[in-house]
């Protein structure tokens, strides 16, 4: 019987990339799935029929990750929906990139309240549904623990928070039996930053394996902790990246 038989878990922008690749891998493993969405809706939709065609129930929600308190509601709706919430998934994002000098006040602001506000309040909006056994996974980002060019301050600002996030939410909901862990993916083959863009190869060179990872490597690990095996891992942060960090 798959891991997650009987669970249920909800994937922020899971309409593409890697958390589409997790929404699939979850569904695989036996959850019902649910995905918030911004812009993409005929992605979200094909998700949502890839997930249903796995046995398994699906959502989409339009919520802005920008948005928190709609990040919020897609939670209870998530919840809502299947009965329960058993596992939270933190993967919307955006690649704010550019001069330290050029960065403006409102791109600090929606970077922050994408990667960390919504972060928090789906967090927080989470334990009210969460039983024991229940996790929360955020994704962060190789570049949380090591950036080695420029132009990218505001974006590994807002991922190295989700580490202290991640250990608060080990200590708060720990005696609840609910996990926190943040994954932290390196140079990744998506949309967002594909494998044969003009920048690739300078990328690859920072990978120990030489090479850019998948989006269904990164959904492995998520799966490993929502499942049994995520059992005893709290509070950590685990860099699926290549040896990017190495």
């Amino acid at each position: 019987m798959p891991e997650l038989t009987g669970r249920a878990a909800l994937v922020t922008g899971g309409s593409r990339g890697i958390g589409a690749a997790i929404a699939l891998r979850l569904a695989r493993e036996g959850a019902d799935v649910a995905i918030t969405y911004v812009r993409a809706a005929d992605q979200a939709r094909e998700v949502v029929a890839r997930i249903e065609a796995e046995g398994r129930r699906g959502l989409a929600i339009a919520a802005d990750a920008a948005d928190p308190p709609a990040v919020a509601a897609a939670v209870d709706r998530a919840a809502e929906a299947f009965g329960r919430l058993d596992v939270l998934v933190n993967n919307a994002g955006i690649a704010p990139y550019g001069p330290l000098e050029e960065v403006s006040a409102e791109q600090v602001d929606r970077t922050l309240a994408i990667h960390v506000r919504a972060a928090f309040a789906a967090a927080q909006a989470a334990a009210r549904h969460l039983g024991p056994g229940g996790r929360i996974i955020s994704i962060g980002s190789s570049m949380a623990e090591r950036v080695p060019y420029p132009g990218w301050t505001l974006y590994a600002t807002s991922k190295a928070a989700l580490v202290g996030l991640t250990k608060g939410l080990a200590r708060d909901l720990g005696p609840r039996g609910i996990t926190a862990n943040v994954v932290h993916p390196g140079s990744t083959d998506t949309e967002m930053n594909p494998a044969d863009s003009p920048d690739a190869e300078f990328e690859r060179g920072f990978s120990a394996l030489g090479r850019y990872g998948r989006p269904e490597e990164i959904a492995a690990m998520v799966a490993h902790l929502a499942g049994p095996g995520g059992d005893y891992v709290t509070g950590a942060s685990i860099a699926v990246d290549g040896g990017y960090a190495a």
